[in-house]
């Protein structure tokens, strides 16, 4: 059947089509809404039936419903988008990308560790990227939380905005970019900003906190073995981070990528790199993430069945400059929203970051000094300025 198979083109062409383009304009000119339309074919009445499930079914997952959970961007913002043009987006996307594939089961092998580990110290050296399986976090701890997530950010926005709706700390909920002068500044997105800190108080209200302190838990160990194994490959000792990364010093993001009807004005989250050590990522099938290496933007193939590292700004001070701390964004989509958890591997702001090697790229500073240079070039700029600002 002609609609049918439009449904089913659907579903490969969100793999890998940019997500500044519609997608509608791929599935031979139908959108979602025409093909709940009887007009568009004559058939009979359990035929149409049919044909709308699976529409249903194809979209309900990432497209949100009509309600007003989703943050007031276009209005609040008003002043930015007024007069203004598409987003500069440095180069074009050459095109899709896999990143290296890494089984962390061989780490238990003899006769495959070593290579594992290299392949690790490889990925991060070249990427700063890679993704990884058999990594002990269980599949069904990672659908309970998205669950959660999804009913969390279905909240009514001014709920989300005015009412505590979990006991963590009243500034968890944000959307938006406070700070931004200009679009390329702004981030179409809502996020639970969520210290680890917290995650062990007494629970009133969601079961999300008791998913968030199982999640966390898994989490800190993975990290753990993956920092072992990164220092390992730098001559170092793992130790370091580990004493001074501990669970209450991370912290978890929840994010929702609303659906953009201007995608070519606006990011999903602006280009940026992570200002901690390691960050762990759980995102779903729809397409997004995009990173920049060789000056040229890549999108990243979701994998929904892996998780995404990436190093992060401190972990390349530290390794003085081997392992890379790469730019990336997220393109907003006009039609699906997104998901995506990212747990990030954070010091005490005393812990004082070293290069590995001496003398080194970057000056010796601590993790609270670095903080408060972003967080002071974000107001006075309007983007972070990152470890330029520390070259030795």
């Amino acid at each position: 059947m002609k609609v049918l198979g439009i449904v089913s083109e659907a579903r490969d062409l969100n793999q890998c089509i940019p997500a500044t383009q519609s997608i509608s304009k791929h599935i031979k000119g139908y959108s979602f809404g025409e093909l709940k339309e009887a007009k568009l074919v004559s058939l009979g009445r359990m035929e149409v039936l049919g044909i709308v499930s699976e529409a249903r079914e194809l979209s309900q997952a990432h497209t949100a419903p009509v309600m007003d959970h989703s943050p007031p961007f276009l209005a609040t913002y008003k002043s930015l988008f007024d007069g203004q043009q598409a987003i500069d987006t440095d180069t074009e996307v050459v095109e899709c990308c896999d990143l290296p594939l890494i089984d962390l089961s061989r780490l238990n092998d003899v006769l495959e560790a070593a290579q594992c580990k290299q392949d690790i110290v490889t990925a991060a050296s070249e990427w700063g990227f890679f993704q990884i399986v058999s990594h002990g976090i269980p599949d069904g701890l990672l659908a309970r939380l998205r669950e959660e997530q999804v009913q969390m950010f279905r909240q009514p926005f001014k709920q989300k905005t005015s009412e505590k709706l979990l006991d963590f700390d009243d500034d968890s909920y944000r959307w938006g970019t406070p700070t931004a002068t200009s679009l390329k500044h702004l981030s179409w997105s809502e996020a639970y900003h969520i210290p680890l800190s917290s995650s062990n108080k007494p629970a009133t209200s969601s079961t999300i906190r008791c998913v968030i302190e199982e999640l966390s838990l898994a989490m800190t160990q993975l990290a753990n073995q993956l920092v072992d194994t990164l220092a390992e490959g730098l001559g170092r000792d793992g130790t370091y981070m580990k004493e001074n990364c501990t669970r209450n010093m991370c912290y978890l993001r929840l994010n929702r990528y609303p659906p953009c009807p201007i995608p070519a004005q606006v990011f999903g989250l602006v280009p940026h790199t992570d200002s901690d050590f390691l960050t762990i990522l759980c995102q779903d099938e729809v397409i997004g993430l995009q990173l920049k290496k060789g000056g040229r933007w890549f999108t990243v193939r979701p994998n929904p069945n892996t998780l995404v590292i990436n190093i992060g700004d401190l972990f390349q001070a530290w390794s003085n400059g081997l392992y890379k701390s790469v730019e990336h964004r997220v393109m907003s989509n006009p039609h699906l929203e997104r998901f995506s958890v990212a747990y990030f591997m954070c010091p005490s702001n005393e812990t004082v970051i070293e290069s590995s090697a001496q003398p080194g790229t970057y000056r010796k500073f601590s993790f609270g000094e670095y903080r408060q240079q972003v967080q002071q070039d974000v107001r006075r700029m309007g983007h972070k300025v990152g470890l330029t600002r520390f070259l030795a």
